[in-house]
């Protein structure tokens, strides 16, 4: 007997879609933010070593990371419109989602074999982690509007990235539990290993168990995909035509280009935020023992998470009732606020209180953005190009916005003063926000 699929906007298929982000928001927090930053630093530091012999000649540790993380959202922007093109064309974009969620989870296990010995096969495993999430995430986000309409858009939206921030924490609790008393979880120094080191690396495979577990339900009941009308050639190619499809399709679009242009700009500098604010911990702040950092680090990740699981409900109700661009706007000054806040922050108190005002407008802004973008979409089945669209111009923010700010860190000698180049980036986000038509407004047919 076939399975019935569940109708778009019914309940089941709306939770279904928001729960993805339970499964794999654990990536972005225990690998991505808290645990491997950490364990990472920790090869350095038992080594004695700040640079390895890697790709030819001695690369520091921290440019080493960077540069494997700017190639890989390279390359991640490279291959999403590869993808959507055809998935587009095929209507199976569900597959392509299943492999890079696969990917990822599989690459995480990996990463329990990361070492300074073995530093090629370590670096594969976190470049294809970071391809899996941000890939699938990106086809995940293109489902929106195939699942839901238009008025349900802003709380599935929120519903999810809250889901994510709720099962994510759930998950690095355990893993503190274990890094911090490693003896209750029956783990104990082997082969020269700190215990602490090895809960660390069962932290990783932990992540990717869950990341490809809980997302089976995601997969049952979201639909295969739809299949692009028309005569199928070039599918290869197709998603870079579709790019450039949608690039020329933005000329008569203005309420749609104006707001990506304001997205590309504010976003550039939330994502470089969310790439570096462990490392500004871990460097710029007074800790103290090694101990009190590893502890201070994760308690402030979480904070961000906890925090950010209000944000994201609070932004959605507010957005609600004041419309998208007005609170985006409120959002973004905020962000200006934080920025030269954590200009001055030095304590751990400090840093605590810069984690929960990051994490109040962390989740609004990534959820209000997300569907934001698919209310501005045209009426069309070619969803998964627009968003590949959106996830292009992101990645390229990130690439863009990570390079700016280790290049003024370097220059100017301190991550402080970088905190405030990124603050001018959320000024732009603003005046650019104010130039979009709002929803009740009619705006005309082209662009100017």
């Amino acid at each position: 007997m076939s399975k019935i699929l569940a109708l778009k906007g019914s309940r089941k298929l709306l939770n279904a879609w928001a729960f993805y982000d339970w499964a794999n928001s654990v990536y972005s927090l225990v690998i991505a933010s808290a645990i491997f930053p950490i364990y990472y630093g920790a090869l350095f530091r038992i080594a004695g070593i700040e640079k390895v012999m890697v790709f030819g000649g001695e690369i520091a540790r921290a440019p080493l990371i960077s540069y494997v993380t700017s190639i890989a959202f390279v390359f991640i922007a490279l291959v999403t419109p590869l993808i959507s093109g055809i998935a587009d064309y095929l209507g199976n974009k569900k597959v392509f989602m299943q492999f890079f969620c696969y990917l990822g989870g599989v690459s995480c296990i990996g990463l329990y074999w990361f070492s300074l010995e073995n530093i090629y096969f370590g670096l594969l495993a976190y470049f294809f982690g970071l391809v899996g999430f941000w890939v699938s995430f990106a086809i995940n986000n293109s489902y929106l509007p195939d699942i839901a309409f238009p008025e349900q858009q802003d709380r599935i939206s929120a519903k999810g990235f809250s889901l994510g921030y709720i099962g994510s924490v759930i998950l690095l609790l355990l893993n503190l539990a274990m890094v911090l008393k490693p003896g209750l979880f029956g783990i104990s120094s082997r082969g020269g290993e700190a215990a602490e080191i090895l809960a660390m690396k069962y932290s990783f495979v932990s992540v990717g168990i869950w990341w490809i577990l809980f997302s089976q339900y995601t997969f049952y009941h979201l639909p295969k995909g739809y299949k692009k009308e028309g005569k199928r050639e070039h599918i290869i190619l197709n998603g870079f035509r579709e790019l450039r499809s949608v690039w020329q399709q933005l000329g008569s679009i203005l309420r749609l280009k104006r707001y990506l242009a304001a997205f590309f700009v504010y976003s550039m500098a939330v994502q470089t935020v969310m790439l570096i604010a462990a490392y500004f911990g871990e460097e710029e702040i007074a800790w103290g023992t090694d101990s009190e950092r590893t502890t201070g680090l994760i308690v402030s990740i979480l904070v961000i998470q906890l925090v950010a699981i209000v944000g994201a409900t609070f932004t959605a109700r507010v957005s609600g009732k004041i419309g998208n661009i007005k609170t985006l706007l409120i959002i973004n000054l905020l962000w200006v606020f934080i920025c030269i806040y954590a200009y001055f922050v030095k304590s751990p108190l400090d840093f605590y209180i810069a984690a929960g005002c990051v994490g109040l407008v962390m989740g609004g802004i990534q959820a209000l953005s997300r569907s934001t973008y698919s209310k501005f979409l045209p009426q069309t089945k070619d969803t998964t190009s627009f968003f590949s669209f959106y996830d292009v111009a992101e990645k390229i923010g990130i690439v863009i916005g990570t390079f700016l700010y280790g290049f003024v860190a370097q220059y100017t000698g301190s991550m402080r003063n970088a905190t405030i180049f990124l603050g001018i980036f959320f000024l732009l986000g603003i005046f650019l926000l104010s130039r979009v038509p709002r929803l009740d407004e009619s705006p005309p047919d082209t662009a100017k």
